[in-house]
């Protein structure tokens, strides 16, 4: 059993995290950014220590939010130390049940740079257009049973129901969409989108939109049982 969430932005959905840690015993959880709240780089010892008081052990496997800040990365790993696994578009093999699970991480991509973007990084377009196929590419090498993407922003607009509509391209990047079909991994994880749903489907792989204000939970997902499609699929 996998766990995944994102957007805890601690120490704002704090309690909720907290409670929802209770009970579940994955052998792998990860997280899809926005761990903390910008400039409360201390949140993460809070965060980690909840993690120990729930008697969690497993592998933490990590990407980037837009709440964290490339200049904050590795002061943020030095306080994560060797608990939290950082994917800063790149790839990782874990082993859990004796079955070898490949994840790619990374913070993602959008259709429209928000305007803190395109004033503070001249080339974001540039850069989204590189990290698009850097993930195809890492997604291509994995050679594993078990494919996971992991990602802040959103991959598709499909999990964007229930936000605006004008905001679409400023949640998400549908250009992993055709990145999904052709690498086919076994799912998708993603957060960043707060009042978005929590599952959709890119042909028949399964989308997770994690984030815990949607989800009011930590996500917890079966290898063995993914849900299907269904009828969504010709929607």
């Amino acid at each position: 059993m996998i766990a995944a969430l994102a957007d805890i932005h601690s120490p704002r959905y704090l309690e909720l995290f907290w409670s929802s840690l209770q009970g579940i015993k994955p052998e792998l959880l990860l997280f899809a950014g926005d761990i903390c709240e910008v400039w409360q780089k201390e949140q993460y010892k809070v965060v980690l220590k909840l993690i120990e008081r729930a008697g969690l052990s497993c592998p933490i496997i990590a990407c980037w939010g837009n709440t964290e800040f490339e200049q904050d990365y590795e002061e943020i790993k030095s306080i994560c130390g060797d608990k939290i696994n950082f994917l800063t578009d790149e790839s990782i093999v874990v082993k859990i049940s004796g079955r070898q699970i490949g994840i790619v991480g990374t913070k993602g991509c959008l259709d429209q740079p928000t305007s803190w973007q395109a004033r503070n990084i001249h080339n974001i377009k540039e850069i989204y257009a590189k990290r698009v196929e850097n993930i195809k590419s890492l997604l291509e090498k994995l050679d594993t049973e078990i494919k996971i993407l992991l990602m802040h922003y959103a991959p598709t607009y499909k999990t964007l129901e229930g936000e605006q509509e004008y905001v679409y391209s400023m949640l998400g990047c549908k250009k992993f969409e055709q990145v999904i079909s052709e690498t086919k991994p076994t799912l998708v994880v993603h957060g960043h989108a707060h009042n978005g749903i929590p599952l959709a489907f890119i042909d028949s792989i399964p989308v997770f939109n994690v984030s815990l204000p949607v989800n009011k939970k930590i996500v917890q997902i079966d290898l063995d049982n993914l849900p299907k499609p269904g009828l969504m699929k010709f929607v």
